[in-house]
């Protein structure tokens, strides 16, 4: 298929370059052109100058960038994506954004008889580079199942939510989630290292049980050690976690842990930690902040 990806960050990059090695005719644009050009450099394909260049003749056009504004700006306008995408043709938006955004989005597409499908994704630069994504996608059924053999190239689990914007509502849920038990984690560390435990045994034997997470296998002895410069940069967990606490403010959740976890995090970006790994909250407590000045 030809198909058109728009942003080459840390996560599009990959996953476009999967989209490429399984044999399609990938048609890519950054809004930094050096970037492009290197992904071509690797995976061939080729670079545009505008989304609406890198859109034309795609079946499917993926975008991948950093926020509702972000999105707009790639998708709306005379360079943008649907200005040249169509009728027939899908828009499949892995951004992490608001579900309002989504909404809006799957309204203008279907003004166009574009198919709008908002794919959120999980499983950080190590998910992407690995084909090993969590998919959450809101739309149609018919749509996601025009484009399931691409998303399978980057991933192991999709899964069709709801209509468009639960793909984001669930997307929500998980940095909801991923908040508290990393929150939660750099407390036990702590806890640990401060009563004289060893870590290695320490995780070897809760990770087996009840507290076990992927957080704890992955991000427990980089945390321990105070690495932080890798991951799921603290500046990005702040934007998701004020999408989902403005979600709630309209469907009357309730999120205390969630607002508390976003101030502490607003406490590591004040500090210089805008590009920490998110398992960074272990530098707010107390002595853990030796770790910090290591990292």
């Amino acid at each position: 298929m030809r198909i058109a990806f728009i942003g080459l960050g840390v996560m599009g990059y990959p996953m476009a370059g999967h989209l490429q090695q399984a044999g399609h005719d990938v048609q890519v644009f950054n809004r930094t052109a050096k970037k492009a050009q290197q992904w071509v450099e690797t995976y061939a394909g080729t670079a545009f100058p505008t989304p609406a260049q890198a859109a034309q003749g795609a079946q499917v056009v993926f975008v991948c960038v950093g926020n509702d504004d972000d999105v707009r700006s790639v998708v709306y306008g005379e360079d943008g994506v649907l200005a040249s995408m169509a009728a027939g043709t899908v828009l499949v938006d892995h951004t992490t954004a608001s579900a309002d955004l989504a909404r809006e989005l799957d309204s203008v597409c279907r003004r166009q008889h574009v198919a709008f499908l908002d794919a959120p994704v999980s499983g950080g630069q190590a998910g992407a580079e690995n084909g090993q994504l969590t998919v959450m996608v809101g739309g149609e059924a018919s749509t996601l199942d025009q484009v399931q053999p691409l998303l399978a190239t980057y991933s192991r689990y999709v899964g069709l939510q709801g209509p468009a914007g639960s793909g984001q509502l669930a997307k929500m849920v998980n940095q909801i989630c991923i908040a508290g038990v990393v929150q939660g984690l750099a407390e036990g560390l702590q806890f640990a290292k401060n009563a004289g435990l060893d870590q290695e045994k320490l995780v070897a034997a809760i990770s087996k049980g009840a507290a076990g997470s992927w957080q704890m296998e992955n991000r427990s002895a980089t945390m321990w050690r105070g690495e932080f410069n890798f991951g799921f940069a603290v500046d990005w967990m702040r934007k998701d976690l004020q999408i989902a606490i403005n979600e709630a403010q309209n469907n009357g959740s309730r999120l205390p842990l969630t607002a508390l976890i976003d101030q502490f995090y607003g406490d590591i970006q004040a500090s210089g930690g805008n590009r920490f790994d998110t398992s960074s909250l272990i530098t707010r407590l107390g002595s853990a902040k030796e770790t910090q000045a290591k990292s």
